[in-house]
């Protein structure tokens, strides 16, 4: 009996590295580019030392792009924004465990608005978080830098939260993407995809060199 295929890996360029005053000629280049899925970076100030955007940039975004929108929610308390940024043309929601009291019912919350869920993990954040969560998500990123900012280096200890996530997934036998982000490159995005990442969220690596680079930069991504 032959070993089923790998899934295909998703390039998801995250917006939070692009011209953010030109975003949605952005969000089309990137499309044109060959990108799989927008990654949107919502930052609030709190829960990461950073502030980027709300459900509104989102909701002005989605007329400018087919692909899914990848929305990763770095703010507490989380469960107050689900329904906007739902409303606003997200396709997968992904919360962190320690931004809400009750991450069961954020996950039941997010899909009872249609939306795909996913779960994400730190780098202090173990594996171990998502045992009585892996039969309700669609999705697990893996953060692979402590989230906040781009263009940090790739933490290497997090290939191993990778390859211990990958078994959980495989067992479970559902069809749950695993989503790795955090100073991915040509380097580093053989690594991850060894260790058994199928999507791979690039920022700085995508949209170094302006649009004109951007389909060879997408293309050296999923050469990896």
């Amino acid at each position: 009996m032959t070993a089923p295929e790998p899934a295909p890996v998703r390039i998801a360029p995250s917006i939070l590295s692009a011209d953010f005053a030109r975003l949605g000629d952005e969000v089309r280049a990137i499309e044109e580019a060959g990108a799989d899925w927008v990654h949107i970076d919502v930052m609030d100030g709190h829960y990461v030392p950073n502030l980027t955007i709300g459900p509104m940039v989102v909701k002005a975004l989605r007329p400018h792009s087919a692909l899914p929108f990848d929305v990763h929610l770095m703010i507490s308390p989380v469960d107050h924004f689900l329904d906007a940024f739902a409303a606003a043309g997200a396709d997968i929601i992904t919360v962190h465990p320690e931004a809400g009291a009750h991450i069961h019912r954020t996950v039941q919350h997010i899909k009872s608005l249609g939306k795909q869920a996913g779960v994400s993990l730190n780098p202090g954040t173990p594996a171990k978080m998502l045992d009585y969560l892996i039969d309700d998500i669609d999705l697990v990123l893996v953060m692979s830098v402590n989230p906040g900012f781009g263009g940090q280096s790739f933490i290497a200890s997090q290939l191993r939260k990778i390859e211990a996530v990958r078994r959980m997934i495989d067992k479970s036998g559902r069809d749950i993407r695993l989503e790795v982000d955090g100073g991915i490159d040509a380097a580093t995005a053989p690594q991850a995809i060894a260790a058994g990442a199928d999507v791979l969220v690039a920022g700085t690596a995508t949209f170094k060199g302006g649009p004109s680079d951007y389909a060879d930069n997408i293309r050296r991504l999923r050469g990896a």
